[in-house]
């Protein structure tokens, strides 16, 4: 039980000193690379990504309207192919 206005302060104020510290730690993982960024909308965002083997990744990703299959992580990468929008399904 609180005793007094004193030891509520107190603990209001340590409430809000750690809400503040996790509060930087994860605009400090954002900045770092360690935490994803939350989406914008923007134009350009992944959809999926497919590990093949413990080097190489295929990646879908959308540009506006539409989808590219783009092979990462060999000697070089390689754009494999864009997919039409009639290819969507519904």
């Amino acid at each position: 039980m609180i005793n007094g206005a004193s030891s509520l302060v107190t603990a209001i104020a340590a409430l809000a000193a750690v809400m503040a510290l996790i509060w930087l730690a994860s605009r400090a993982a954002r900045f770092g690379g360690i935490a994803r960024r939350p989406a914008s909308g923007g134009v350009l965002a992944v959809q999926d990504v497919l590990m093949l083997d413990a080097r190489r990744q295929l990646h879908l990703v959308r540009c506006g309207e539409h989808r590219v299959l783009l092979l990462t992580g060999g000697a070089q990468d390689v754009v494999v192919g864009w997919l039409d929008a009639a290819d969507r399904a519904p």
